[in-house]
């Protein structure tokens, strides 16, 4: 992902005046692909911030590091920082990273890319229209891609497409430990999830161990459906002729039109280019606080699990601040 990230500096018109990493391979290898002097090539993060003092840096290291590198960067010169997501491995950390970046005046944006890319912008769009009616619940059926690593994005996007934080969380996970690819030191639960709004929205995602393919969005409207394949941009979607949208929503089967379009499939380049583009101008960018709410819905999850799938109402209970999660 840094080297992701690389590309999209230049494609930015940005100049990479330092790269750090722990692999002195990759590091060089970055240096050598984005003519980076020796000496500006670091082998920690830390070292860089304090020699480079960077306005801009971006973070695409790994979970656990995240806090100690934004606190870093917004004592140490920083303007804006753009920083992979999860945001941190608990809630305690994203605070702080909000606070430290809140005190220094820094904008501070999470890579949570949804608001930046057609398989979103244009189904919020369609659903909100007259035609379909508005949102009433959104499905992911997905294989096992991890409730941390992509999970996160989707509560990040469920928040995106209706407007609305949510309130209620509930959780079932998989008992069955796969090998993580980012390495042996991580662990991400895969499982079962469902978030509710207070007014009543409602968000399933199913991401189970037993799953091994696919991603797919499914959004129920007052009138229609929408339905994206996000590998392939493929969409399906379905919509009740004019005169029978008043109808009740118990007659379901009324007549409907019916329509497909292709979308561009998920890509992590193109994507995140928009949110360093929304970064650079200050604005609409996904912040430090979206970053930290899909962090506490993660560990509403975790909570929920534990207690073998009970609720979380987040109006009414505090989450530990502390519990720590093995993630990436």
């Amino acid at each position: 992902m840094g080297m992701r990230q690389a590309t999209v500096l230049r494609q930015c018109g940005l100049d990479i005046t330092a790269v750090a990493d722990l692999n002195a391979e990759a590091c060089a290898t970055a240096g050598k692909e984005h003519d980076i002097a020796p000496e500006r090539q670091f082998a920690s993060g830390e070292e860089l911030i304090e020699k480079i003092r960077p306005e801009l840096l971006v973070i695409a290291t790994t979970a656990p590091s995240h806090r100690d590198l934004v606190i870093k960067a917004a004592g140490n010169g920083a303007k804006k920082i753009l920083c992979e997501k999860p945001m941190a491995v608990s809630l305690k950390e994203c605070q702080e990273m909000v606070e430290a970046c809140d005190a220094a005046g820094v904008d501070l944006a999470i890579n949570h890319q949804m608001r930046s890319m057609e398989q979103y912008t244009i189904p919020k769009e369609m659903s909100a229209s007259a035609e379909f009616g508005g949102i009433g619940s959104i499905i992911v059926s997905a294989g096992n891609f991890g409730m941390a690593m992509n999970g996160t994005h989707y509560f990040e996007m469920f928040r995106y497409m209706t407007d609305e934080e949510p309130v209620l969380v509930s959780a079932w996970f998989s008992d069955e430990n796969l090998p993580n690819p980012r390495g042996p030191q991580f662990k991400d639960a895969a499982g079962s999830v469902r978030l509710q709004t207070a007014s009543g929205k409602r968000f399933y995602m199913d991401c189970d161990s037993d799953q091994g393919h696919g991603m797919q969005v499914t959004y129920n409207c007052r009138n229609g459906r929408i339905t994206i394949d996000e590998l392939d941009g493929s969409m399906h979607y379905v919509a009740r002729h004019a005169e029978h949208r008043e109808q009740p929503t118990t007659r379901y089967g009324m007549p409907y039109d019916k329509g497909a379009r292709t979308i561009t499939p998920a890509d992590a380049v193109a994507p995140t280019r928009a949110v360093l583009e929304s970064l650079l101008k200050g604005e609409n960018f996904p912040s430090g606080r979206d970053g930290l709410l899909a962090m506490k819905l993660l560990i509403a999850a975790h909570v929920s699990n534990a207690r073998g799938g009970a609720t979380v109402d987040l109006r009414k209970e505090q989450l530990p601040a502390d519990l720590a999660l093995p993630i990436a």
